[in-house]
Formats: C-alpha cells, structure tokens, sequence
C-alpha cells in the first residue's frame, strides 16, 4: 500500500471516530436532564418523626398540651432568611427535577409545563434541531463508513467524501442553532416561569458542556473529512497538469484535430476530470504500445531483408 493511501485511510478513520464521539456525546446529552443545574428557594417545612433538620420545629412540647393536633399552635423563632431552606434542582430539554425536601426521592416536571407560553415555539424548534443534528450526524457517519469500505471506483468514493463533509457540516450547523435556542429559552423561563419553580441561583451543567464538546467534535469530522476532499481535487489537479504535460510531449502520436478537442473540451466536475483524464491516458498508452509494434515490425522487416 502507497504512502498517499495510508494517510488517506488514517483520515478517514480519524474522521470516522470524531463522527461517532460526536454521536455518543449528542445522544448523551439530549437524553440528560443535567443541562442546567442550581438551588430553589423555598419556606421550610414543618418539622416531624421523618423531617428532624431542614424543618421549623415547635418550641413547646406538644404531650404538655392537652388539645388535638388542629388546635395546637406552632411558633417558629426562625426570621429572615432562616425561614427558607435551598434544594437543588436541575433540568434539560425534556422535564426538570426537583430536590424532595420531605423524603429522598425527586419530582420531576415537563420542562414544556414551565416554559412560558411564548417561548414553547423555540424550546419545540431546539428538539426539533437537536433531533435532525443527530439525524445528519447518523448520516455522515454512514456515508464515512461507505467511502472506507467501498473502493472499486475511486469517483464513487470522492463523491460520498463530499456528502459525508456536506452532512457533517449541516448537522454542526443544527447542533449550534439547537444549543443556543435552548440556552434563550431557560433563561426566559427562570424570569418569567412558575413561582414555585424560579431557581434562586443556577449553572450550566455537565450535559450542557457535553452537547457542545459533541458540537467540537462534529466539526473536527468535518472539517477532516474537507481536507480529504480538498487534497484528492489537488491530486486531480496535479494530474492533470501532468496529463497535459504528458499529451504535449506525446503530440506526435496524437492528430491536431484529437489536440484541439482535448484542449478545448470543458470540465464541469471532478469526477468528469478524472474519467476524461483517465480516457485520455488509456489512448495515449494504446498509442504509444502500436507505435512500438510497428518499431518491431519494422526492426524484423529489415532483418528478413
């Protein structure tokens, strides 16, 4: 195997494992709900058997009070921000879960329940760009496998380089568009959300920075997958610079009229360039093979003679 065709494979390879780390990524995160994470701020419960800390409790013993539980009265000494305990929360795209200060278990909610209603159209458009990133990334990752595994006509496998590029391109493109449009819409929901849910501080979470480090490595697919392109089309340049070179140098076998069409015949693609320049080759080495026969011939005519 040449040089040229083991770095061409590394790249593809390359190419291919940005291409699914960005797939694990992607899915990762769509499936999280760690996209933004902080603490609420909520009064305190009342205190009892199960909830000792965390909890207002009474400062009179309820056995010295001999009246039902309804006609006791709490007094709590606890004042300003002491009233108030902070539980953590955290949310992505699809529902938002709460810390359960009473028990240990969460409670979870549709995120789509929180946004406010002028916003649910963007938070709609972010899944639904999230959904076709990962769409396209599947896309690619096919085309990219394609292009390593199929090598009978190197056109075919320029041309699935070229949609592999123009895919994972596409899709990185989505993915940023589906990141910020979430980001605007969380935003918006913590000023303008539920009251029992507006967080009193929060952060972005580790799902967040997973969703865009798949983002990174879409585009490392990418733009490796372009290189490829870019240095085969230089490839078919250079070839053809050579072919050129080749026909001028070899214009003795060739009649003006085949010169002048050559010259003269455009190029719309690179695949048309590589099947002219190939035609063109084949017809000068068929040349090149009759004019040695006929030296031969004519070696062993003069020899007969």
């Amino acid at each position: 195997m040449e040089l040229r065709e083991v770095v061409h494979w590394r790249r593809a390879i390359l190419a291919v494992c940005f291409n699914l780390l960005a797939l694990a990524l992607s899915t990762t995160a769509l499936l999280s709900s760690y996209w933004c994470e902080g603490t609420q701020k909520v009064p305190k419960p009342l205190c009892s058997e199960a909830k000792v800390t965390k909890c207002i409790g009474a400062p009179i013993a309820l056995e010295s009070i001999n009246a039902s539980g309804q006609d006791v009265v709490h007094y709590s000494w606890e004042t300003g921000d002491d009233r108030f305990a902070f539980r953590y929360f955290h949310t992505g795209i699809w529902y938002s879960c709460e810390e359960n200060i009473l028990g240990t278990d969460e409670k979870c909610r549709s995120f789509l329940e929180l946004t406010p209603p002028a916003e649910r159209g963007i938070l709609w458009l972010s899944l639904g760009s999230e959904l076709a990133y990962i769409v396209f990334l599947i896309i690619s990752f096919g085309l990219l496998l394609l292009e390593m595994f199929y090598t009978g006509n190197p056109v075919c496998g320029l041309k699935l380089n070229a949609f592999a590029a123009v895919s994972s391109v596409l899709s990185g493109l989505l993915g940023m568009v589906a990141h910020m449009m979430y980001t605007q819409v969380f935003q918006a929901t913590v000023s303008l959300g539920p009251e029992d849910w507006r967080p009193h501080s929060w952060d972005y979470g580790w799902a967040f920075y997973t969703a865009w480090a798949s983002f990174t490595a879409c585009m490392a697919s990418a733009v490796t997958t372009l290189n490829t392109y870019t240095k085969t089309l230089l490839e078919f340049r250079r070839n053809q610079k050579a072919f050129e070179q080749n026909m001028k140098e070899q214009s003795c076998f060739l009649n003006h009229r085949e010169i002048s069409f050559y010259r003269e015949k455009p190029l719309h693609s690179v695949s048309e360039s590589v099947g002219f320049y190939s035609e063109l080759h084949k017809k000068i080495l068929l040349r090149e093979h009759s004019m040695d026969l006929e030296d031969v011939e004519e070696s062993l005519e003069d020899e007969h003679c």
